[in-house]
């Protein structure tokens, strides 16, 4: 397993992280877990990403106690705040209040002291910046966070945060985390070019495109049985990548990876890992040899030939501006 520096920052992380949306305490039984997270261990994974959300706080307890006994400090673990995890008016959003306290919730259903990566899950309109990226630096200087990120900010956002930390002396972002892969590429256009040039890393959710980046969704079938695409947010967050048009275009996509002798899951984590701007891709699995296939792609090199011919076959399945179709997604 091959590492890379987040963005610019000294914090070094997998180029593969392990997450565990829509797995963890929801889609796979505990034992289950327990495996693909020893794959994902075995394979040289340090890097794990989660947040308080996810199955309704279940995932995050789950990963800290499959993580239990092994050294932390040989770990980067990563989670996020924002969306509701209870019923009161102050559950949610970028609020000090929300901020500081999902904090703590996070670090006891994680069994550690430090969160080596808090990011804001999407950005909150109702709260000032200002008191967000205070409550974040707060967290940073108390030593319980040792680093700060985001998770799908636009480009305007990104710099608006930066700006306002420069000023106020405040703890700057590191890392964004967007959805991005062969047919999302929604961040090229400005959030990248953004990134880059302010030392932000990116650390990219679905690049297998929720799984039809395998090739496992044929066109003219129907899903296979028990695949994401079977389960209702699976199906719905999936509804984009499963027509007719986009599944034809995979299964070219299979065939040239073949020709040159990789899987599709390979040549599509590798082709995200050599994009710029990128510092990890996360993956998620329901089973361990889903993650020891995935590894493989770490450290692979594609020549520019490959990596045209990629764009060719997708042509115009490509997503680059979301505003031309919906969005797979309203919570990753």
């Amino acid at each position: 397993m091959e590492h890379r520096h987040l963005g610019s920052s000294g914090l070094k992380i997998s180029e593969l992280a392990y997450g565990n949306w829509l797995t963890h305490a929801s889609q796979v039984e505990r034992d289950q877990a327990q495996e693909c997270v020893n794959a994902a261990l075995d394979a040289g994974i340090t890097t794990f990403d989660t947040a308080d959300v996810y199955a309704g706080t279940r995932a995050e307890a789950l990963l800290g106690e499959l993580l239990a006994g092994h050294r932390r400090d040989g770990l980067e673990i990563f989670t996020k705040v924002y969306w509701p995890t209870g019923p009161g008016q102050n559950d949610v959003g970028l609020s000090r209040k929300h901020i500081l306290r999902s904090a703590e919730a996070s670090l006891r259903r994680l069994r550690t002291d430090y969160i080596d990566l808090y990011q804001a899950h999407r950005f909150d309109v109702m709260t000032p910046l200002e008191e967000t990226l205070r409550a974040f630096d707060d967290l940073v200087r108390s030593g319980k966070v040792l680093y700060i990120g985001v998770s799908e900010w636009t480009a305007e956002q990104i710099g608006e945060a930066l700006r306002i930390a420069d000023e106020m002396g405040l703890d700057r972002i590191v890392s964004n985390q967007p959805q991005y892969s062969m047919l999302w590429r929604v961040i090229e256009a400005e959030v990248v070019p953004t990134c880059i040039a302010s030392g932000i890393g990116q650390i990219v959710w679905s690049p297998l495109a929720q799984g039809v980046l395998t090739g496992k969704y044929k066109p003219g079938q129907p899903p296979p049985p028990g695949t994401r695409a079977m389960t209702k947010e699976g199906g719905r967050f999936m509804a984009r990548w499963l027509e007719e048009p986009v599944l034809q275009r995979v299964a070219e996509l299979q065939t040239l990876a073949a020709d040159y002798g990789l899987s599709l899951p390979e040549l599509s984590l590798a082709w995200v890992l050599a994009q710029p701007g990128i510092s990890a891709a996360i993956i998620g699995a329901t089973r361990a040899e889903q993650v020891q296939q995935n590894v493989r792609a770490s450290g692979m090199s594609l020549d520019a030939e490959l990596l045209a011919q990629v764009d060719e076959v997708l042509g115009d399945a490509i997503v680059l501006d979301p505003g031309l179709t919906r969005s797979p997604s309203e919570r990753p």
